[in-house]
């Protein structure tokens, strides 16, 4: 199957396979080998030569082990550079796996790593841990829309040293914050020219996904998405990948040889049985979101909602938005009025939500992001980010949107009364 003018719905289910491969199967097979079998000394030394002197490790070598590569592996990293308009793919055990891999990879001793924030605490902890004790400053963006905030944060960053990466997470986790991709990229270049080194340009894309953004396609050299989420779908699987040029995803591709930190063969499977759904999922999963953002936009109990589809017309974030978005996605943050008690008390009410960290699945999860996902991240810098004891992360799911609505009313309501019978006592 050739990719050219067939839809993402249609490169999803079929494409980088024929049936004639295995045996005639409709399905690629669970091939789960460890080690893969010469046909000759000779041969032996050729593939080893192809896997770590070719100009793209392990994309064209034949298999050899399967930490280096395996059948399901390849299939799906076929499959997941397609869908994000890449040359090659790096899929990984994780999210994290993937972001920990491309970092190590593009960054040394003495370099400055420039990033949007908030950021997901996973990568918070990493830039400000590990990297940060190997001598690799991390300074935050402080406005992803700003050319002038981009400047100020490199003159920061080039105090300390030159810049290596310049990481954008775009919509941010959990406030959903837009950064301007193709204006972060041309700052790279830029910096290029004065450091003599030009920043990879990293996108966290897990909030939408290929299905409503491509990096690539406005200047990022490298799109990074947690396959946990809305590409397997299922809150059954944990996986990551790595899109973009040859030139690229080669070093962090040999990284992850040497760490370990590749797909297994079962998880790569599900991950191709997944991507079949994708888009029918995403499409519901959308549709939900708009109606339930809505309802929490007008609820009394609601101080403000971040849903993408609420962007001001005429406002920065909307211009970015219409360019480089084709959705708002299903995953937003929403604060209640009150804070911690009051968070707490409507999350303990809820049925049909479950309380539960991760986003992208089936079912509708929820939870308070200052006390789970951004626990790590100091509380100055929640804070300041936007993230306070009032926020709640919510990521729709594809069941009926009126179950949904109605679970979050009863919850809503149960604290609004609570709070109104406890003005009334101080009264």
């Amino acid at each position: 199957m050739e990719p050219e003018g067939l839809h993402p719905d249609t490169l999803a289910v079929g494409f980088g396979y024929d049936p004639e491969d295995a045996y005639g199967a409709v399905k690629p097979p669970i091939v789960l080998s460890s080690t893969f079998a010469y046909p000759s000394a000779e041969a032996a030394k050729d593939v080893h030569r192809a896997y770590f002197d070719g100009p793209s490790p392990e994309r064209d070598a034949p298999y050899i082990y399967a930490r280096l590569d395996h059948p399901g592996l390849s299939l799906l990293q076929k499959r997941l550079a397609v869908l994000d308009g890449a040359e090659d793919a790096a899929a990984f055990a994780s999210g994290m796996a993937a972001i920990s891999a491309t970092m190590f990879a593009h960054l040394k001793p003495g370099d400055s790593v420039l990033h949007t924030a908030p950021l997901y605490g996973g990568t918070h902890g990493l830039l400000h841990g590990p990297l940060a004790g190997l001598g690799i400053r991390p300074v935050a963006i402080a406005d992803g829309l700003s050319r002038e905030s981009v400047a100020a944060a490199a003159e920061t960053a080039l105090a300390h040293g030159p810049v290596g990466v310049i990481h954008v997470e775009s919509p941010a986790n959990p406030t959903a914050g837009i950064a301007d991709i193709a204006m972060i990229a041309a700052f790279a270049g830029e910096l290029a020219e004065r450091q003599g080194r030009r920043p990879v340009v990293s996108v966290d894309n897990t909030f939408l996904g290929s299905l409503l953004q491509k990096p690539l396609e406005h200047g990022a050299d490298l799109c990074i998405t947690s396959l946990t989420k809305y590409a397997g779908g299922h809150s059954d699987l944990l996986g990551g990948c790595l899109t973009g040029s040859l030139e690229r995803v080669g070093p962090v591709r040999m990284l992850r040889t040497l760490l370990g930190t590749h797909m297994d063969p079962f998880t790569s499977w599900l991950l191709l049985r997944s991507l079949e759904t994708f888009p029918l999922r995403n499409g519901r999963a959308n549709a939900n979101a708009a109606a339930i953002a809505a309802f929490l936009r007008d609820h009394p109990m609601v101080a403000g909602v971040t849903y993408l589809g609420f962007l001001a017309d005429g406002s920065p974030a909307k211009a970015v938005y219409d360019r480089q978005c084709a959705g708002a996605g299903s995953t937003f943050s929403f604060r209640i009025r009150g804070g911690e008690a009051e968070a707490f008390a409507m999350l303990d009410r809820l049925k049909v939500f479950r309380m539960a960290v991760s986003l992208g699945g089936t079912e509708s999860l929820i939870c308070h992001s200052a006390t789970t996902t951004h626990y790590l991240v100091p509380p100055e810098i929640r804070r300041e980010v936007g993230v306070d004891d009032s926020t709640l992360r919510i990521s729709v799911g594809i069941e009926h949107p009126g179950d949904l609505i109605a679970d979050l009313a009863q919850a809503l309501a149960a604290v609004g009364t609570g709070a109104k019978s406890q003005t009334s006592a101080g009264s």
